[in-house]
């Protein structure tokens, strides 16, 4: 190489490095940050009760859009206040819980609610850092063009799905509005069979990253938006099929105060409202449910008043309720089991935080109301559990929150013909958070092709179609039941066969150039220097 010939390179990538922190000073961060907060509101909206589903390839969109011009701290920052703004929005129900149901007061509640959205709001924040420090400084847009450019929105929508995998599973987890959930009711649905809630928060996030590009008159992408959306419309209708006869069910509600649940009033009034709401069923029931630990005691205290409720059934009658357990070394467990005619029980796998156990119990335990839990701290089953079985179904189960995690529930479906879930959503008061809930175990009951009943304390006590849709619901709030029939489902979904490996490896695919860019830039630096 001559050396006017390397004295060229040097200059042309110092004036690229100048013209890239060049853009980076002139962009407003300021503005960034504030159009950040307003998505992160706007995805709240994209959720339940509003389910304005249209909203979140444009929540991408204006995430994606001025990005690649701030710096990586910047980019940092502009994430945090996106989280910050879903968070303090879509989660604000855990106020409700800290302070209508934790005793504690106001500013307290006000502070811990803060500080948790705060602390959520790091994981797109590192999704952001992370895009801009590695993918935007290998592929600066404009400088190959079309390509880059095509480069980073690709990259974007990968980082934005390995984002909420992250949020999934470290620290325990929290995969509460994902931007894919929003989709259970859009054109985009039957892809949740095939893909699953990361799949469809990939095509969510290439939809608005490539707007973006197709707004710039790449006119280009907009080809691979219009396969996305209309590739639907090709799909399998059903990738299941009802195997059997029919079977009817009762879901009881028995909507019991929280507060004097765990006290000897609070046992005798479950005991004699659930009694009552039992004996009121029908004779044609095949399966009666009670929801999570509807006798707030423990399954050999309760015995003597299940068999009792249970021989004034019909023979063909099975009854399953939610439970606390405990063993002979003292480990208590939050369980299902059944009476009747039925096999099998259940013990959750997946505790919750601040919930069913108190972690760093010795720093925290005592220090404010909110942490002294009312309950025995439970004990995750660490062993593999087959479906329960009762009137003549397969039951796969989720414990509460374990509906909110895609390949738990897709675990248990494999071998399963019909899913459960039952829940205590008193907890979150007259707040989004049930019917937020309830959102996901929809998508959970369209990515599985299951029929799903969730029998829950309060609300929402819903029957979920293979489809995903409402079939029969309780109003909130009430001391009610609700019947329907449900039917065995056979056959397996992809996304049943395979859960969420596949998205992950092709949004780590996306990826793949940008980070092989990063390689690249340090070689060609490397040479010219």
């Amino acid at each position: 190489m001559t050396t006017s010939r390397r004295q060229s390179q040097i200059s042309l990538t110092f004036r690229g490095n100048s013209v890239e922190q060049h853009s980076a000073r002139s962009i407003r961060p300021r503005l960034q940050y504030l159009v950040a907060l307003i998505a992160g509101g706007l995805t709240t909206l994209t959720a339940s009760p509003f389910n304005w589903w249209w909203l979140a390839p444009i929540v991408i969109g204006l995430m994606y859009w001025g990005t690649h011009r701030l710096s990586t701290g910047q980019a940092v920052i502009k994430g945090w206040w996106y989280g910050l703004g879903l968070f303090g929005t879509g989660t604000s129900w855990v106020y409700v819980s800290i302070h209508d149901y934790g005793y504690t007061g106001a500013p307290l509640a006000i502070f811990l609610t803060a500080l948790f959205a705060m602390a959520m709001a790091l994981f797109p924040a590192i999704t952001l850092g992370l895009y801009r420090g590695l993918v935007v400084r290998a592929w600066p847009p404009g400088a190959l063009f079309f390509r880059g450019s095509l480069i980073t929105a690709l990259a974007f929508a990968g980082a934005w799905v390995l984002g909420e995998a992250l949020r999934t599973y470290l620290f325990t987890g929290f995969p509460w509005l994902l931007i894919g959930t929003s989709m259970v009711d859009a054109p985009l649905s039957p892809w949740a069979p095939v893909l699953g809630v990361y799949g469809l928060s990939l095509i969510t996030a290439l939809t608005g990253t490539l707007g973006v590009e197709l707004l710039r008159r790449r006119w280009l992408a907009g080809l691979p938006i219009a396969i996305l959306w209309l590739a639907p419309l090709t799909l399998p209708q059903h990738w299941t099929e009802p195997s059997g006869d029919p079977v009817r069910v009762a879901l009881l509600q028995g909507n019991l105060p929280q507060l004097i649940k765990w006290t000897e009033q609070g046992q005798r009034q479950a005991v004699n409202t659930y009694s009552a709401l039992t004996q009121a069923q029908n004779a044609d029931i095949d399966l009666v449910l009670w929801p999570e630990a509807a006798l707030p005691m423990f399954e050999d205290q309760a015995r003597p008043f299940l068999e009792r409720i249970q021989a004034n059934l019909s023979p063909d009658t099975a009854l399953l309720t939610g439970i606390l357990q405990r063993d002979d070394a003292g480990n208590a467990y939050n369980g299902v089991i059944g009476v009747g005619n039925t096999r099998g029980h259940y013990r959750k796998e997946h505790l919750v935080p601040f919930g069913e156990y108190l972690p760093l119990e010795g720093l925290l335990g005592g220090l404010i109301a909110f942490f002294d839990l009312p309950t025995p701290t439970m004990t995750p089953e660490r062993s593999k559990q087959p479906p329960m079985q009762a009137a003549g179904l397969e039951i796969g189960t989720a414990i509460c929150y374990e509906i909110v995690y895609p390949d738990l529930v897709a675990n248990r479906a494999r071998d399963a013909n019909v899913l459960l879930t039952v829940s205590n959503d008193t907890w979150f008061g007259d707040s989004f958070g049930p019917l937020q809930h309830v959102q996901m175990a929809r998508l959970r009951a369209l990515e599985n092709g299951r029929y799903l009943l969730r029998a829950t304390s309060n609300g929402v006590t819903v029957i979920i179609d293979p489809k995903g849709e409402i079939t029969a619901q309780a109003e909130r709030f009430t001391t009610t039941s609700i019947e329907g029939d449900v039917q065995a489902m056979q056959g397996l979904t992809p996304f049943t066969h395979t859960g969420s490996w596949p998205v992950w490896l092709m949004s780590l695919l996306l990826l793949a150039p940008a980070l092989v860019g990063v390689g690249s830039r340090k070689q060609r630096q490397s040479v010219n220097s």
